[in-house]
């Protein structure tokens, strides 16, 4: 999925969530992990990708990154996605 139609300079915002709701201990399922990427103009979330149960952000954020078109755009990111590849991987586009 490519989000079409982004106005050159608009916020992404890319953010990791739990979905709690999911968790069941006593079997010994975590919570999901999902990772979205949040286009604050239009007000829509411009893609999501499921994180790997035994995994955080960092593994997921690149998947994410590989079905967006982020050209021209401002993203916001916490620290968790600052790490050398991803980063790399946004500038590269």
């Amino acid at each position: 999925m490519r989000r079409c139609g982004a106005s050159k300079g608009s916020l992404d915002s890319l953010d990791g969530k739990n979905l709690c709701g999911r968790r069941e201990p006593l079997k010994g399922k975590k919570a999901l992990q999902i990772v979205r990427a949040w286009a604050s103009e239009a007000s829509v979330v411009g893609g999501q990708v499921r994180g790997e149960e035994k995994s955080n952000e960092i593994t997921a954020i690149p998947e994410l990154l590989k079905t967006l078109n982020l050209t021209g755009c401002i993203v916001t990111i916490d620290a968790i996605g600052w790490q050398k590849n991803i980063v790399a991987n946004m500038i590269s586009g």
